[in-house]
This record gives C-alpha cells, structure tokens and sequence, in this order.
C-alpha cells in the first residue's frame, strides 16, 4: 500500500490507464482475478489529497473515507470490479458489508453521505 500525493497520482493514472488527472485509489493486481491467495497480490495506491478532498466535501472522517478506498482497492486485487452495473452492486455489498464489520457507515447507503464519491475503476 502506497499513500502519494495527487501529481504522482496523476502519473500514474495517465500512463497505466490513460487518464491524465489524479484519482483517489488506484489497484494493481499482481495476482489472477479470484484466484488463491498467496505471495504478494498486488498494489493499492491512494491519494491523500483526493481522499481529504473527498472526505470534507462528503462531510466524513478522512480515516473512514481512507478505509473504505482501501477497502475497494483489495476488492480491485481480488478480482472484483463495478463496470456494469451488476458488478458495481456486488462490490459496493462487499464494501459495505466489510466497512459495517469496521464500523463504519454504508458509503452507498442513506446512513452514509448524500453523494459519495465513486472510486474510479482500475
């Protein structure tokens, strides 16, 4: 796990994905989608900038917004993705049910902010 700033998030995210402007979480998988888990998996890389960006327009904790971008980011490594919408629900179930285990507040949910941010695919 890598915590970097919103430049070197930028370059990152235009010369892997081609997409020239910072985002907040970024996966790289080093690891079959769903398969076993074992060695290193892979890298999750946030942008501190964007989440306490994010977390005060949300009005939440940063350390709650920083935990469920975490959150995703493994469920990225795993396999899992929100391209479509049946995909999409599944992960937001999974972080939601995750983040619940944490206490911490359904992101997608009417418990949780009006507006959150959707955490870009990768």
């Amino acid at each position: 796990m890598v915590l970097t700033n919103d430049a070197e998030q930028q370059e990152l995210n235009r010369d892997w994905r081609g997409m020239d402007k910072p985002t907040n979480v970024l996966s790289f998988p080093q690891i079959e989608p769903f398969a076993p888990l074992s060695g290193l998996l892979g890298d999750v890389i946030l942008a501190r900038e964007t989440l306490e960006r994010e977390a005060a327009d949300l009005g939440i904790s940063f350390n709650d917004h920083f935990t469920h971008l975490v959150v995703h980011g493994f469920l990225h490594i795993l396999g899992y993705d929100h391209l479509d919408d049946e995909e999409a629900l599944e992960m937001e179930g999974l972080e939601t049910e995750i983040l619940a285990s944490l206490g911490i507040a359904d992101p997608y949910g009417e418990d949780g902010p009006d507006t959150p941010p959707t955490p870009n695919p990768v």
